[in-house]
């Protein structure tokens, strides 16, 4: 990508910084400063998280990179008036909503529709959030209509040849850029310059895509994903209540043998273990949005389930690397309600 030949104009910058970088180390924040996606995140692994996200903004155009030393879940929702496509890096590795996907594949995702992504450590990817009018606008302009359609909830889309490598490259050598540079994005001619070439690289890597028909064995792990936010969906609404196998099976509406082989499958865990890592998640999300003031360490354990306060202290310490009450007491010595 080289931008060098624009025409910059000092006295015509955009009224807001255009990148920002992010580096994560809390999973329970990961979802935080994301204009027009909803994310929740749990990691599947006690080891500390190394994440990074950047977004470079376009107009209403947004570019997401998003990059995890763990593996971790993902469950995101794009908000209404856009669409996205997310193409993958060389070692991104997992499934999406039970279906796989690699590096020679596109996902198109349609607004207001919840996907659950697992994905292994090392992944990489970069997510285009734009606009459906704005490609087809782009496309009829340039008579190219047949190449854009519209996607329908959530589907993995297979270009021709080397078309997603391509398209994730196009994306990351911008995002490369923007870390070294980002006031050059500042500038209303780059972001301009910038968005025409995202169109017409999307609509040719769109153009030739096709869906990816899943296997028997995928249509399995699609039904495993199912099982599995179901179990995760009645956790979270059962949240204070002592939560066995059985009613998990009976929410689900499968065996024990099944429920126990699709978290282990996905997972890479017992149902058990994971709903308890997903319940710590939330426990500290609320322990960092309250104070001294507002709530105690005991009230939030016994809300998310825990019974016993000495197992809670340690399962925390071991996923977060630190007590509950240090994460409380940060809170209310900052002074900050996030």
């Amino acid at each position: 990508m080289n931008i060098s030949p624009l025409p910059l104009h000092p006295d015509t910058p955009a009224p807001q910084s255009a990148v920002t970088v992010t580096e994560l180390r809390d999973p329970t924040l990961v979802g935080q400063s994301i204009e027009v996606l909803n994310q929740d995140v749990v990691k599947l692994s006690s080891n500390p998280l190394r994440a990074r996200r950047i977004i470079v903004r376009l107009g209403n155009c947004i570019i997401l990179f998003h990059s995890t030393n763990l593996p971790i879940r993902t469950r995101t929702s794009l908000q209404a008036g856009f669409v996205a496509y997310t193409a993958f890096g060389s070692g991104a590795v997992g499934t999406v909503n039970g279906l796989p996907f690699g590096p020679e594949q596109i996902l198109a995702s349609a607004p207001d529709i919840e996907i659950e992504m697992i994905v292994a450590a090392g992944y990489e990817s970069i997510a285009f959030l734009l606009p459906p009018e704005m490609i087809r606008d782009h496309a009829v302009r340039r008579q190219r209509e047949e190449e854009f359609r519209m996607p329908h909830g959530v589907k993995l889309l297979s270009p021709c040849s080397a078309g997603a490598r391509e398209l994730y490259q196009w994306g990351r050598r911008l995002i490369d850029l923007a870390s070294r540079k980002p006031d050059v994005f500042d500038f209303p001619q780059v972001q301009f310059f910038c968005r025409a070439e995202l169109l017409e690289k999307l609509l040719a890597t769109l153009g030739l895509a096709k869906p990816v028909e899943p296997s028997m064995h995928d249509l399995t792990q699609q039904e495993h994903s199912r099982i599995v936010q179901i179990s995760e969906n009645y956790a979270i609404s059962h949240s204070a209540e002592r939560i066995h196998v059985t009613d998990l099976c009976e929410a689900a509406g499968v065996s024990e043998r099944t429920l126990q082989y699709a978290f282990k499958e996905l997972m890479g865990m017992p149902p058990m273990a994971y709903l308890t890592r997903l319940r710590l998640h939330r426990a500290r999300q609320t322990l960092r949005s309250e104070s001294y003031a507002s709530t105690t360490v005991a009230k939030e354990a016994l809300r998310w389930g825990f019974w016993h306060f000495g197992d809670f202290s340690r399962a925390y310490k071991e996923c977060f690397g630190e007590l509950p009450s240090d994460t409380l007491r940060k809170q209310s010595d900052s002074g900050d309600i996030v």
